[in-house]
């Protein structure tokens, strides 16, 4: 039962209390003769009326405890409100249709640079720069119209001049009539985001930037790289004709000249074809061409032909080969050059003793391959860095012994091509071990994959 119709109750009680008494009253005016029989039905008309009234003072006590309460709920309720209102982290506005200030908390006012009772009663539009009003307002007027407009952003400018951006979530509040009376709005400083955004955005123009360069510079490595390489094979062949046809008829110190510009020449080649191989691995467009081969046969021929060079530093090299199946399904050309790559450096690095090629199926599906050898070592801390393009242990073994620092890089990158891996155990001054894993069988899909 409500408070309203409580009240009713009581007062009709207290009516119908009344209307006894007045219909006693007449009784006994009407009827003198009849006064003692009267006043007993009376007396007890009147005891019920009184016992009712004091029904409903009962309820009409409750009523009014109830109503206490409920006026104690509403206040705590209307306090907490206001507690979130005020102390939000965000800035709260209460405006009319036009935009004109009626409530603020302190976050908006802190925002605005203002206090909040200086703020009431001034039209938010004075907050926005002059250049941005004329569609502040324009948006204004469709508010009412869309009910609400969320993440509305907008340049504001407090008190003190100071810009920033906002973010502006606005709800039209509408009468009895239906119209829109009010607006509520919450207003967030978004100018960090606003910056988190403009570095992110500079940051991806940047990596596509670094990326159109890295293309460019790659199509400018193979243009260049190919460019090279006829000519330069040209003057080798050319070299090599005229050692075979002039041996005779060149004193020894010719000969030996000839010697030298060939040399050079085929280290030069050898350098081209890095570069070559480099940019092609790095644009994605090295494939490999897959083929059965007897490993064995590569591995020992790959050792024969660089054994002239081992031997002019004297330096003995031994293959041990423990294989059930020598056949493999993947790139000879790829495994030899793969092969040559850690062979030469073992041989360039090298200054006394051997070089041992281990070769080995640690499972029926997977082969490896370790070149192990004696020579300076590798500190460790460089060991992670040796892959990298166009690194090498230091300026002093650069000037020493060559090189471009891309040999190892496209050997990992080979390898890693071809489903395997690669590791490195080595100690400074006892020697490295390089040692490769290959599944035996490399899959077509393996070599349209892009290495980076």
């Amino acid at each position: 039962m409500t408070f309203h119709l409580k009240g009713e109750r009581f007062t009709e009680k207290i009516e119908t209390a009344r209307q006894r008494a007045a219909a006693l009253q007449q009784r006994v005016t009407e009827s003198p003769q009849q006064q003692p029989q009267l006043l007993a039905g009376s007396l007890e008309e009147l005891k019920t009326a009184l016992e009712e009234l004091h029904v409903a003072e009962e309820e009409l006590r409750q009523q009014n405890e109830e109503l206490l309460g409920a006026r104690g709920a509403l206040e705590s309720e209307r306090q907490r409100y206001l507690d979130l209102f005020e102390f939000a982290p965000d800035g709260y506005l209460v405006t009319d249709a036009a935009g004109t200030i009626r409530e603020a908390n302190r976050a908006a006012a802190e925002l605005l640079g203002i206090l909040p009772t200086y703020l009431v009663g001034k039209p938010l539009i004075i907050f926005v720069p002059e250049e941005a009003r004329r569609a502040f307002r324009s948006q204004l007027t469709q508010v009412p119209k869309l009910g609400l407009v969320q993440e509305w952003e907008v340049r504001l400018k407090s008190r003190q001049g100071k810009l920033f951006n906002a973010a502006l979530t606005v709800a039209s509040v509408p009468d009895k009539q239906g119209k829109g009376s009010s607006l509520r709005w919450m207003l967030r400083d978004i100018t960090a985001r606003k910056q988190a955004e403009e570095k992110i955005r500079y940051y991806h123009l940047q990596n596509l930037r670094l990326q159109e360069e890295v293309r460019l510079k790659s199509q400018f490595l193979a243009l260049m790289s190919h460019e090279l390489r006829t000519p330069m094979n040209a003057i080798l062949g050319f070299t090599q004709l005229l050692m075979r046809q002039a041996q005779h008829q060149l004193g020894q110190n010719q000969i030996h000249m000839l010697e030298r510009i060939f040399n050079s020449g085929k280290h030069l080649l050898k350098l081209i074809e890095d570069i070559l191989d480099f940019s092609k691995l790095e644009a994605g467009k090295l494939e490999l061409n897959l083929e059965e081969f007897d490993l064995v046969e590569l591995v020992t021929q790959t050792v024969e032909e660089l054994q002239s060079l081992a031997q002019q530093k004297h330096l003995e090299v031994h293959i041990h080969v423990s294989l059930d199946n020598p056949c493999v399904v993947n790139d000879s050309n790829r495994v030899r050059q793969v092969l040559v790559n850690l062979l030469s450096n073992a041989i360039k690095f090298t200054d006394s003793g051997s070089i041992t090629v281990d070769a080995c199926e640690p499972t029926p599906d997977q082969i490896a391959i370790a070149v192990k050898d004696t020579g300076i070592g590798i500190e460790e801390s460089e060991i992670q860095q040796i892959f990298q393009e166009f690194r090498q242990l230091s300026q002093s073994l650069t000037r020493t012994h060559g090189g471009t620092g891309l040999g190892l890089a496209i050997t990992d990158r080979l390898v890693r091509m071809m489903d395997g891996k690669i590791q490195v155990e080595s100690q400074p001054g006892e020697g490295s071990t390089f040692r490769l894993e290959l599944p035996r069988e490399v899959t077509s899909s393996s070599n349209t994959a892009v290495i980076v």
